[in-house]
């Protein structure tokens, strides 16, 4: 026994100093294994014991201390200042690669390694807990493990919200409504839009079109990933509209926007204003193309089964004669050409304003019917363009009717406005007089409004949206929502208009 307690005791060297035995010493390596998709990492210990034959993980103690830490650094989480609406670029390295986010600051930050800047500004600024905008992982740095706790969901969320067919299925069915972090009350899909300078000519076309429910449903469930920058883009702004978990009761179209700036070579920018028309017309082809849709083809797209149709116009030309007396005169041709073709708006004319008004009538603004102004469209009433007569008639009706009521008119030395008011009822248009062998009445009713206004020699567009599940309207321009009745919809001046056919 005194022979067994010696040889295991341990003994000074030449220099004085104990070392422990070979068999009880163990070194932790630095080296540290991370998965290809970054899923977990696992710090390993190996034994200079040459009995020992295999790695061993570090002891469950050790986990829990780590995991312990980040729960204590996610109290500094400050979600009052996290804006997830922006351009996910490095603010120091303007790079989308592998960008985090800070959640204390909310500033965008590139990378996590020693040498990242995201590491540099957890070091000098001592703020710790960063979310990848890519894959929603949060991790602590400068210690660069990742935190799993179940508080971080909400932020998951509002980085990308994700629904699921029973979710958007009882969108137009139930009411919901949601808290933001300030307790302020707000209906999800009717909240504002920054109008980061003037770009409210797409804040109300995204506004229109979130309501239109095949678009909306088909944005908010498809997966986009791998496919058009314009898709993935799109989809996340629908989905943010939507959020019933919102930080703040609006959003912000920076990321769309920037994106629309760069693939339209500077035609639609944040700082100047366009025609809503123009830019639905580009926007709707352009979601088109990136969803494989051909340039011929007939309804070879998601977005033109919504809205796409057939119109047969008839024409006739014009020619002029001169007769013996120097008089001129205008004759049709008897041969008329019949083509039909694919429509995606429908324009309507508006009456030109009188040019004259006694001081009874000068403060009184026209009015016309929308059906008279339809009535383009009933394959009897001609019209006069180019040289030519030219008679319309629906041949085949869209799920999804779009007017543009054309109000501005431009030309090399003036732009002009039309203020006459149109008049409707969004209940229950009857298409049936304007659609080829409709024997019944073919019925509409109005989802999105946009309209018009001119302040200061400017134009300044809003849009009304129809809550479906409250059977209430409400307006919103940029940031402004509030309730408007049904009775005073026609009473703005009407510039864009989608309307749903009945089932």
């Amino acid at each position: 026994m005194a022979k067994r307690a010696a040889s295991s005791s341990p003994e000074p060297d030449q220099e004085g100093i104990i070392k422990e035995p070979a068999a009880k010493r163990v070194q932790f390596s630095n080296d540290i294994t991370e998965h290809e998709n970054g899923n977990s990492k696992i710090q390993k210990i190996e034994s200079d014991d040459e009995e020992a034959d295999e790695s061993v993980e570090v002891a469950e103690p050790d986990k829990v201390n780590a995991e312990t830490a980040g729960d204590l650094y996610l109290e500094t989480i400050d979600r009052k200042r996290l804006d997830f609406d922006f351009e996910k670029l490095c603010s120091v390295s303007l790079s989308n690669v592998n960008v985090y986010a800070c959640l204390i600051c909310g500033k965008y930050f590139q990378g996590r390694g020693k040498s990242s800047y995201a590491y540099f500004h957890s070091v000098d600024e001592n703020h710790h807990v960063f979310i990848n905008l890519q894959t929603l992982k949060v991790y602590v740095l400068p210690e660069s493990y990742e935190s799993k706790s179940a508080t971080l969901d909400d932020i998951k969320f509002v980085v990308n919200p994700t629904f699921t067919k029973s979710d958007v299925a009882k969108i137009d069915k139930v009411p919901i409504e949601a808290l933001d972090l300030n307790y302020k009350p707000y209906r999800p899909g009717f909240v504002g839009m920054n109008n980061i300078k003037q770009n409210d000519y797409l804040n109300v076309i995204i506004q229109s079109l979130a309501h239109v429910s095949p678009f909306r449903n088909f944005f908010m469930l498809e997966n986009f990933e791998g496919k058009s920058e314009l898709l993935q883009r799109v989809s996340i702004l629908i989905r943010k509209l939507w959020n019933p978990h919102a930080f703040r009761g609006h959003v912000s179209p920076h990321e769309l926007l920037q994106h629309v700036s760069a693939i339209s070579k500077k035609r639609f920018k944040i700082t100047e204003q366009a025609d809503p028309f123009d830019f639905l017309s580009w926007f709707l082809n352009n979601l088109h193309l990136a969803l494989g849709g051909s340039k011929t083809r007939y309804r070879s797209s998601f977005v033109q089964k919504i809205f796409q149709g057939k119109i047969r116009i008839e024409s006739q030309r014009i020619t002029v004669h001169a007769d013996a007396g120097d008089r001129l005169r205008f004759e049709t041709d008897t041969q008329i050409q019949i083509t039909e073709t694919p429509f995606m708006f429908l324009s309507l004319e508006l009456p030109p304003a009188p040019l004259f008004q006694d001081e009874i009538d000068k403060n009184i603004i026209p009015q016309i019917p929308l059906q008279s102004i339809l009535s383009r469209y009933d394959g009897i009433t001609a019209h006069e363009l180019a040289g030519h007569r030219k008679r319309y008639k629906i041949t085949e009706a869209p799920p999804f009717m779009a007017f543009h009521i054309k109000r501005i008119i431009k030309n090399n030395l003036i732009e002009e406005v039309n203020h006459t008011v149109v008049t409707f009822n969004s209940l229950a248009l009857n298409m049936a007089p304007y659609i080829e062998g409709a024997s019944e009445p073919v019925l509409y009713d109005l989802v999105a409004n946009v309209t018009h206004e001119s302040v200061e020699d400017k134009h300044v567009y809003s849009v009304q949206v129809k809550d479906k599940s409250r059977d209430e309207w409400l307006k919103i321009q940029d940031l402004y929502v509030e309730s408007i009745r049904r009775e005073i919809l026609f009473l703005n001046e009407s510039y864009i208009q989608i309307w749903e056919r009945r089932r």
